[in-house]
């Protein structure tokens, strides 16, 4: 708590601290240095379910490290159809830290090739990250 309270105190209020080593990417003309932002690395950006049965539902979580410099924070998360559900960290991700996003398909309804997309919107550039689920569904018989 003590270290909390030194931190927050040695702070400068024009905008320009560090705090616990993590650096501000604005400089001090007010431009951003990318090189300072939050950068996130997936494991994967694509998973291929295979072959399912119409009806089945799939999950998957998509393992993601932030690289940059600051912590990565995901405003939101929106699928290409109701039945992909994505969830995703509301807590920021701090500097070397890891998170998923789980997703949850549904395919009641579906048949053939599928291709959804999952959009994720952070305080990264770009400041949207697309992943991606495949697979076919099969008709029960």
């Amino acid at each position: 708590m003590l270290t909390a309270v030194i931190v927050m105190a040695s702070c400068k209020s024009d905008g320009t601290m560090k705090q616990a080593g993590v650096e501000n990417p604005i400089n001090a003309d007010g431009t951003v240095d990318e090189t300072k932002l939050p950068k996130f690395e997936f494991e994967h950006d694509t998973y291929d379910f295979g072959k399912i049965s119409e009806g089945e539902k799939v999950s998957y979580s998509f393992k993601f490290k932030n690289v940059g410099k600051t912590a990565l924070v995901i405003s939101n998360a929106s699928a290409s159809c109701g039945c992909t559900v994505p969830s995703w960290p509301e807590e920021p991700i701090p500097p070397g830290g890891e998170g998923k996003v789980e997703v949850v398909f549904d395919s009641k309804g579906k048949l053939g090739m599928q291709n959804k997309t999952i959009t994720l919107v952070s305080n990264t550039i770009p400041n949207t990250k697309v992943l991606y689920l495949r697979g076919e569904i099969l008709e029960v018989k």
